[in-house]
């Protein structure tokens, strides 16, 4: 990939002072070694975070001297970080989850057009997101980044290429030390909390102004791209939108961002969560996939037909959703706490059903013209991994189309009345994940039996936690 200019765009919900033009010969991402070591000495770095997701999403790695970066340095992890919980604990092998005999190393190799300066750290610093091969240099299946890549090739091989275009949701939280004590929206500009009912509120976004500055300096300092910022329904939850693009660069560009939202957050003494459902009574934060297909020789919409109307590629690609996703929740709501979320009201929708417009439904087809024709996921959670959701969901629905899998009607009300179609929680979701056959296919039998023991492990840990609601009504009453 050749090195290009990026620039952030202009966010419409956010007043134009919060506007800042990028700095002249800002560059995100390299070529070759050659122009690394130029790009290194011209920002005058000195160290280098060289980083990947865990399963988890947590950014991995080693950092060192810039020199030590470009001399042909071996980087290497153990291939146990890619078997611990979120809390960090190991679960117990079973037939299908088994941990590497020796716990080898596995090798970091940079993706040279992820380079970006880390714009909060103090001395001159650089990031890189790096791929995982084995020490032959072969990929290794089960890693975040691969498993995505893994269905990128399933499109490329007919002749396709996925387009997407991620919403972010999250909180910012008031500082809290004790986990035992509830969350708290923080105060903003005015000295008061902020309230819910928000939505959309310029207002809302101002009580946080200078940290959005952060917000967006610091982007622009990587080259990421914001499409817009808004504030949602809840107390000072807000959202940003990417623009659309190649699958592996948004998911790059949410595992950043992420990073650098709680960045901007402390710099401000205050918390950035990403928790599906961080606080009771409030709506949960979703990362909702705007989805689309394109013919990589033409350059089309595969969705549409040349006459304009919808193709038969845009319905079975819903019908895989309808089929498929609901199996594949566990990559899309990955905690206990996602399924917090997923309660039976207008903000989040808790079925596999479709519709034109209808933000009731699990897969929505905004208003749009034949060549954007776009199939937007509502179901995945803000906490989960992005390469992990974005493979789940594209392998849905391109199992659809596989499958030639025909959708329900489009629903024309409030899909949300009747019963939950989903998995309630997440050992039911695991469980469903472990017996579609088609997902050993799309996903590799190596990956669903990793992923599916970690889960298991974090809902083990989970259950030796007494909660307050137990000590609130049993603790006197059975």
């Amino acid at each position: 990939m050749s090195p290009k200019k990026t620039t952030l765009k202009p966010a419409r919900n956010v007043p134009a002072s919060k506007k800042t033009p990028p700095e002249p010969g800002s560059l995100r991402g390299v070529a070759n070694w050659k122009e690394a070591a130029r790009w290194l000495r011209d920002r005058g770095i000195e160290d280098i975070e060289c980083i990947t997701p865990d399963l988890a999403g947590v950014a991995r790695g080693k950092m060192m001297p810039s020199s030590k970066f470009t001399s042909n340095t071996s980087l290497a992890l153990p291939s146990a970080i890619y078997r611990h919980t979120i809390s960090g604990e190991y679960p117990d092998e079973t037939e299908s989850f088994r941990y590497e005999p020796r716990d080898s190393d596995l090798k970091l190799m940079p993706d040279l057009s992820t380079l970006s300066v880390v714009p909060w750290e103090t001395d001159p610093t650089a990031q890189v997101i790096c791929d995982i091969v084995d020490s032959d240099g072969g990929e290794v299946p089960y890693t975040p980044r691969n498993v995505l890549k893994r269905i990128m090739s399933l499109y490329h091989e007919r002749g396709w290429k996925p387009i997407v275009a991620p919403e972010i949701e999250f909180y910012l939280v008031a500082k809290n030390d004790d986990p035992d004590y509830p969350l708290h929206p923080p105060k903003g500009r005015s000295g008061r909390s902020i309230l819910g009912g928000q939505g959309y509120s310029i207002a809302g976004i101002n009580e946080f102004d200078e940290l959005i500055d952060d917000v967006y300096h610091f982007s622009e300092k990587q080259g990421l791209e914001i499409d817009t910022l808004i504030h949602e329904e809840g107390p000072a939850q807000l959202e940003i939108n990417l623009r659309h693009g190649n699958p592996i660069e948004l998911a790059d560009q949410v595992f950043l961002f992420k990073r650098t939202i709680r960045e901007a957050a402390l710099k401000h003494d205050i918390y950035a969560t990403f928790m599906a459902k961080p606080m009771q009574g409030q709506p949960g934060s979703a990362m909702h996939i705007h989805q689309s297909v394109v013919n990589i020789e033409t350059g089309k919409n595969i969705f549409s037909n040349p006459d304009g109307s919808a193709s038969k590629e845009f319905f079975h690609f819903i019908g895989g959703m309808q089929k498929f996703v609901p199996s594949a929740m566990a990559m899309l709501a990955p905690y206990v706490n996602s399924y917090r979320r997923l309660q039976p009201d207008m903000s989040c929708p808790v079925n596999n059903a479709w519709g034109y417009d209808n933000r009731t439904t699990a897969f929505r087809v905004p208003v749009s013209d034949p060549q954007a024709r776009r199939v937007e996921n509502r179901l995945p959670s803000s906490d989960a991994n992005p390469y992990l959701a974005l493979a789940a969901s594209l392998a849905s629905g391109l199992l659809g189309i596989m499958k030639e899998i025909e959708p329900t009607a489009p629903t024309e009300d409030s899909a949300n009345e009747g019963s939950i179609d989903l998995p309630r929680g997440l050992l039911e979701a695991v469980a469903l994940l472990e017996d579609e056959p088609a997902f050993e296919e799309m996903f590799g039998k190596q990956f669903i039996g990793l992923y599916a023991g970690v889960k298991r492990g974090e809902f083990e840990t989970f259950m030796q936690v007494i909660s307050p609601w137990e000590r609130e009504f049993l603790l006197l009453n059975v």
